[in-house]
């Protein structure tokens, strides 16, 4: 088992415990942040439905082309996604960190998140 494999291993473990917990209604959906090297991207789930509700990411216009490190990249979409959610009616979230460290981009994702007005 490579490095990149245990690494791929520890998250995954981390975050099945993490899943059996965290469960997303369409009153209070799951709030599911991915990180991958360059980009943040966030989902709003509602699990008994299995659909997606609500997406943003920093591939979006207006994120993508302005200057800033990736922590004000991800404030941005944590902003973003706290507009997109007011607009559709959700007020509540429940957090999945995705087997992430709070820390970071995932940080600031969710406290421009609740700057912004939803609720976790």
């Amino acid at each position: 088992m490579g490095i990149k494999n245990k690494k791929m291993y520890r998250r995954k473990r981390i975050k099945m415990r993490i899943r059996k917990t965290v469960n997303g209604t369409s009153e209070r959906p799951r709030m599911s942040v991915f990180r991958s090297n360059k980009q943040i991207y966030v989902q709003l789930i509602d699990d008994l439905s299995g659909k997606t509700l609500i997406s943003a990411s920093s591939r979006e216009k207006g994120i993508e082309e302005s200057t800033g490190n990736k922590i004000e990249q991800a404030r941005k979409v944590g902003n973003l996604v706290a507009e997109k959610a007011k607009a559709a009616g959700v007020e509540s979230v429940v957090f999945d960190r995705n087997g992430y460290l709070y820390h970071g981009r995932v940080k600031s994702l969710a406290e421009a998140a609740r700057k912004g007005g939803l609720k976790f």
